[in-house]
């Protein structure tokens, strides 16, 4: 699975939206500013958002974005599978009389479902929240000065 830049800017922008718009909501120039993202390609990215419900907006012009739920209940792989798709490694398309059929089978079983799952139980327990707090943790750690 490659994650492209819509996936990982649209993480980003969401971060953002959560830590900065706590009971309001703002624009996406605020957002593109503080991120270095194009805000034509962000309305791109907005636009899948708010499609499957991720985020919510408010028109005009003071108008902008928030969350369409609280931080905690959006899971990583809502946000994944709304900007890229589906995410699985499909299975191979093999012939019933294929020679290499249990080859294929083999790797299937081992590989192929084993990453799958594990990839689908890491992004359905790691959400908007747990992300906006590592942030969070980073930042403070950044700031925090030691003294000798």
């Amino acid at each position: 699975m490659k994650v492209s830049t819509r996936g990982r800017y649209g993480i980003r922008a969401l971060v953002d939206l959560a830590v900065n718009a706590k009971d309001g909501y703002i624009t996406l120039n605020s957002i593109a500013n503080r991120n270095q993202i194009s805000v034509h390609y962000l309305e791109h990215v907005f636009a899948s958002l708010k499609k499957a419900g991720i985020v919510k907006s408010i028109k005009g012009a003071q108008g902008g974005y928030f969350l369409g739920d609280k931080a905690k209940n959006i899971t990583a792989e809502a946000i994944i599978l709304a900007l890229e798709g589906d995410y699985r490694i499909e299975e191979d398309k093999i012939e019933e009389a294929a020679s290499y059929r249990n080859i294929s089978t083999a790797v299937e079983n081992l590989l192929w479902s084993r990453v799958n799952e594990e990839l689908k139980e890491i992004l359905t327990t790691v959400t908007l929240e747990d992300i906006v707090q590592e942030y969070l943790g980073l930042c403070q750690n950044e700031n925090t000065m030691y003294y000798i």
